[in-house]
């Protein structure tokens, strides 16, 4: 039984990645010692995984800032304006690449950075490819090839990944109008021939091809280029075994085109769908193997490995020990890295800890369960399995994780709990009279830069160097300075810079029973931007306020409105490792009435406007639409109980960003939150396409301008984008604003580009005012 695994976390145990990346953008090392760092990452993960066991260890799984951005860069899907960033002479492939992702503003060229959106149903952020009318392509990159020869050189045979050409096809947009991007297949396969005929000459084996989309509803042209695709590969590449990774859903009426394409093996993701393995093995032809996807990629719970190896033994009565093959769900990139570094008891207790698998135990998780299932009598993998089971049976009695008062709650809440007293037309009045804000009203998202300083202080606060009193004082200090800097600006609705928060899902979780943190349980969300997502293990409750004294110190600083902040229970949700014995929308609704209590708290002591971001609720929906209806109920039924229990005075606002929002429009209105934001600067307002057809009855701020690129938005760019925004919505509902949080810009950046936003504001005020007839 041969083990296998889809991909490994490119970050470094110790986040080595993004600290070197970061160096190099801020000039502060060279490209030679970034290109060091991301050697030594490849060839630890490459040897780790080879000491395990694993048989079919994966290259070109590691990126500097994300495996689609590679697989534009290889295909030479470069935009146009991104060839001037190398035809200067002395950037390289490197900064090319960077400035698709980040942008570029320095040469005398100012150039924006690609478009950025979830991949998939997870909080990873891919880039977007871009493609145009009977586009070319070429061999651009030759980073596959080279980081095979490179392991092969270690003396580890890898099984290099590529992003599926119709996936990849799939996962970009059309910039120009009159045709289907998947019509670019017979210009874009070639190139792909192009890989595979170096890596044969190189010795390559195995092959994996990412074919996500074979899990979601499927055009019969697209299903078409599936067929196509992989036999010209079988008939071109007899020698090479390919293997087709579907995850994050299950195959469903896919499973005949994934078991009729000639290839020796298809990887299915039983985390998620557990009962399509026997849809599969019913139809799998006698000449591919099957890799069963057990060990779960996207959580943090230990397998249960008597429930595997049932399956296991399921797929090897039916189709033979020798074509089962034993991996994780998917790529391991959205878990942790190493249990073994939470030592820790304070943070992470042994009792929850003993529950847990990071990326490397999951590897040994893989390699585990192949043993188990050979009949393997070796002593330490019966402790192993007898370690497993203990824990399976302590996880489900143990007093840690139920709450009966919180139980009892969530079964409890009524159609009455998630209603505003009156509609919106009558809140919007009572607002306006209230609020006296002027037309485009100006705010930010949220957070400001956290510097060094401020780290450093809550560093030193949490290992007990500075006491309490000190610690507040340094917070109050960059809280008053934020807020006269805001005043001075012009900016309409304030806010205080979360300088107290570490994270806007962790912070809320910190103070939230139910949930348990790491300290070193990072995973990448896009480039080399790392969260550490929290830990549901349990019933959720609030015992205490948790931003009230900090909102109420900063509006006692100012005469102007400021704004509470509040993460909203859906992206909690989204954005933790939640608990997987209970469905997740009860989880959910304890989350939601958690913030419902905060929500009032703040009302309470004069807040009469808060923000409960859910910038994950897009990110939530199920990959197939016939199981859209069902997340969609109770996702905005949990936002609803959490934001509806205050007066119609109180404007509730909420903000997502870089999420499709066209097809769920009506549903996001049913939100009814007074005001949303959303991320509309990189698609160039393109996610106002959904307001041309639907009459949006609350009012919006579509963000503009990109707070995740380093360059410096003009006045002028700004006004273009609400001028395009007008167009669909009308003035009166329209707010400015970036289209995210300013936590990860620096101080520079973020006052050059807000007093920009702020003239922007001002300049629409002006076109608005009517000339005077005489």
């Amino acid at each position: 039984m041969l083990t296998n695994n889809l991909g490994y976390p490119r970050i470094g145990s110790n986040r080595e990645l993004k600290k070197a990346c970061e160096q190099y953008w801020s000039g502060k090392t060279s490209q030679q010692e970034l290109l060091q760092i991301g050697k030594q990452i490849r060839l630890h993960n490459w040897r780790l995984q080879k000491d395990a066991g694993i048989d079919l260890i994966p290259s070109n799984d590691f990126s500097f800032y994300d495996q689609v951005l590679d697989m534009s860069l290889t295909v030479g899907a470069i935009p146009s304006q991104y060839n001037k960033i190398i035809l200067n002479g002395h950037n390289t492939e490197l900064d090319l690449y960077f400035g698709m992702a980040r942008g570029y503003q320095r040469d005398e060229l100012d150039i924006t950075a690609l478009e950025m959106t979830k991949w998939f149903d997870t909080n990873y952020h891919y880039i977007v490819p871009e493609f145009y009318n009977n586009q070319q392509f070429s061999f651009f990159s030759r980073k596959i090839v080279d980081e095979f020869y490179e392991a092969k050189q270690a003396g580890i045979l890898t099984k290099p990944v590529l992003i599926g050409p119709v996936s990849y096809l799939l996962l970009g947009k059309e910039k120009e109008e009159g045709f289907h991007r998947i019509e670019l297949l017979k210009n874009l396969l070639p190139v792909y021939f192009e890989i595979l005929t170096e890596l044969k000459s190189n010795g390559v084996e195995w092959v994996q091809f990412d074919e996500p989309f074979l899990c979601l509803d499927l055009s019969e042209a697209e299903q078409d280029a599936y067929k196509k695709v992989y036999s010209e590969i079988k008939r071109r590449f007899p020698g090479i075994h390919v293997q087709v990774a579907t995850y994050f859903e299950g195959l469903k009426d896919q499973t005949r085109l994934a078991c009729s394409l000639p290839i020796d093996a298809l990887h299915i993701d039983l985390s998620k769908d557990p009962g399509q393995l026997d849809q599969v093995l019913d139809i799998l032809p006698d000449q591919m193997s099957l890799s069963l996807g057990l060990v779960d990629g996207r959580n943090i719970w230990k397998n249960n490995f008597n429930d595997s190896l049932k399956q296991i033994q399921h797929a090897v009565d039916k189709i033979g020990n020798q074509r089962v093959i034993m991996a994780a769900s998917c790529s391991l990139l959205h878990s942790p890295c190493d249990l073994e570094l939470e030592t820790n008891e304070h943070i992470l207790t042994s009792e929850v800890k003993q529950w847990l698998a990071f990326a490397k135990q999951k590897i040994d998780e893989i390699v585990t369960l192949s043993k188990l299932a050979e009949g393997s009598k070796d002593e330490s993998l019966k402790r192993k399995l007898e370690d497993n089971q203990a824990a399976m049976e302590s996880r489900k009695t143990s007093d840690l994780i139920h709450d009966k008062t919180v139980k009892k709650e969530t079964k409890e809440v009524q159609n009455a709990d998630f209603k505003r007293n009156s509609p919106f037309s009558i809140r919007k009045e009572k607002q306006t009279e209230l609020l006296n804000l002027p037309l485009f009203p100006t705010t930010t998202i949220g957070s400001f830069p956290q510097t060094s300083e401020i780290r450093k202080q809550r560093a030193l606060f949490k290992k007990g160097s500075i006491d309490i009193e000190e610690y507040e004082q340094a917070l109050k200090f960059e809280t008053e300075k934020t807020i006269r800097w805001q005043e001075e600006i012009d900016l309409d609705v304030l806010v205080h810079g979360e300088f107290e928060r570490n994270d806007m899902v962790e912070y809320f979780g910190e103070q939230l029973n139910g949930f348990v943190f790491t300290k070193n349980g990072w995973v990448q969300s896009y480039g080399s931007r790392c969260v550490k997502p929290p830990i549901i293990y349990g019933d959720v409750s609030r015992s205490k306020a948790m931003t009230v004294k900090w909102t109420q110190y900063a509006q006692s600083l100012t005469s102007r409105l400021v704004k509470g902040m509040l993460t909203g229970p859906v992206t909690i949700l989204q954005w933790s490792f939640v608990r997987d014995d209970q469905p997740r929308s009860v989880t959910c609704n304890q989350i939601a009435l958690a913030i419902r209590e905060e929500v009032k708290d703040l009302e309470d002591v004069g807040i009469r406007i808060i923000q409960i971001d859910e910038p994950a609720i897009r990110e939530g929906l199920p990959l197939r639409k016939a199981d859209w209806q069902n997340y969609l109920q109770w996702a905005i039924k949990a936002f609803r109980v959490a934001s509806t229990g205050v007066e119609d005075e109180t404007q509730i606002h909420t903000h997502m960003c870089y999420s499709e929002f066209n097809d769920i429009i009506h549903n996001i209105a049913e939100m009814d939150a007074d005001v949303i934001t959303i991320e509309c600067s990189r698609s160039k307002m393109e996610l106002l396409d959904a307001f041309t057809s639907f009459e949006y009855p609350q009012q919006i701020g579509p963000g503009v301008y990109d707070i995740h690129s380093p360059r410096i938005p003009l006045e002028a760019e700004m006004v273009d984008l609400l001028m395009k925004a007008k167009k669909v919505i009308q003035p009166e509902q329209l707010w400015v604003n970036p289209d995210c949080g300013l936590k990860t810009r620096n101080w520079d950046e973020t006052k050059k580009a807000l007093a920009e936003m702020v003239n922007a504001a001002k300049s629409m005020r002006l076109s608005e005012v009517k000339p005077m007839t005489v």
